[in-house]
């Protein structure tokens, strides 16, 4: 059993270093999947087969001990050296390596596998697209039943829980890749007419409301940008905007249901259809969006971000955000 443990986890590490390396595409969520059902069959086994099958054979060497013991009495022997059995019976009930290593840590892997699964998962911010509400570098944590809880890997819905609401900022899965996950902000709900047009947003024809607020300095950038708050929902939000770059969207990919979308010197408007959701960067012109890969798929919804729970180079991050 201790060459087919070592193959699996030879398996494990073989999969993950070649996703370190970049030698294939890794799925963390599939990985913790399997790596608890396979501990958790080896805790099973413990519990039930192995463990049993120490105590016995720890019992059968007691036995033999005592039954030692009582013939060394009929012959007059009275002094019997306890120490070894207790030290062979220690040895007897001890784990091996190969049950350490999968079945004792099946409970670990397994809270965590519940909680990523079903609460709670932390993420960390790659890139500037969503400056200034989120910066380089935050460790944030995503709420996973708020929209309703999804069965792991599959992303199946299980409960509807609540819908997605406009300026919800919202992890999914990135529709033309979707083993990688992305952060935005919701500025269209299905049904809802979403336009773009000279660097002003427009739901239904409706201008959400933006004020002016002194320029963000961005320390990574070295450069002022011009700073709004916008009121998209029912909690304000800073969004950034680069003048220098012009309106018209750029590049601009041929995914599904781009006909519901018109583009032109002023940039896009698009209807967002059934079951979909239209996602922006709060860093407008520094941010890869539903602009240019199109609607987000409600099955694409991993959970709604919501708290920084660390930023390694500035604790004051630490905190909920809107």
């Amino acid at each position: 059993m201790q060459y087919i443990t070592a193959a699996v986890l030879a398996a494990f590490v073989g999969y993950v270093g070649a996703w370190y390396f970049g030698a294939l595409e890794g799925n963390f969520a599939l990985l913790l999947f399997l790596a608890t059902v396979v501990t958790g069959a080896y805790w099973l086994a413990e519990r039930f087969i192995f463990l049993p099958r120490r105590r016995q054979a720890a019992q059968a060497l007691e036995a033999a001990a005592a039954q030692r013991r009582a013939e060394l009495d009929r012959m007059g022997i009275q002094k019997v050296d306890q120490d070894d059995l207790q030290e062979a019976k220690g040895r007897i009930l001890m784990q091996p390596w190969w049950l350490d290593w999968t079945a004792g840590l099946f409970p670990v892997i397994a809270i965590v596998f519940l909680l990523r699964s079903f609460l709670f998962e932390p993420f960390k911010i790659p890139s500037g697209s969503m400056i200034p509400t989120l910066l380089v570098g935050d460790l944030i944590l995503v709420n996973k039943f708020t929209y309703g809880l999804r069965l792991p890997v599959v992303n199946t819905k299980i409960t509807e829980g609540n819908p997605l609401q406009r300026g919800d900022v919202v992890v999914f899965r990135y529709p033309p890749q979707p083993n990688m996950d992305y952060i935005k902000r919701v500025v269209g709900i299905p049904g809802d007419e979403v336009a773009y047009l000279n660097k002003r947003l427009t739901v239904n024809g409706t201008p959400v409301p933006t004020t002016a607020l002194p320029d963000f300095f961005d320390p990574d950038a070295m450069r002022y940008f011009k700073q709004f708050e916008e009121q998209l929902g029912a909690h304000p939000h800073r969004l950034l905007n680069n003048p220098e770059v012009p309106a018209f969207v750029q590049g601009a990919s041929n995914y599904q249901f781009r006909d519901q979308c018109r583009y032109s010197v002023e940039g896009v408007t698009c209807k967002v259809p059934e079951g979909h959701y239209f996602m922006m960067g709060d860093n407008r012109d520094n941010s890869l969006d539903s602009r240019y890969w199109g609607f987000v798929p409600d099955g694409n919804i991993v959970g709604k971000a919501f708290f920084v729970w660390m930023n390694f180079g500035n604790l004051k991050r630490i905190g909920p955000f809107n």
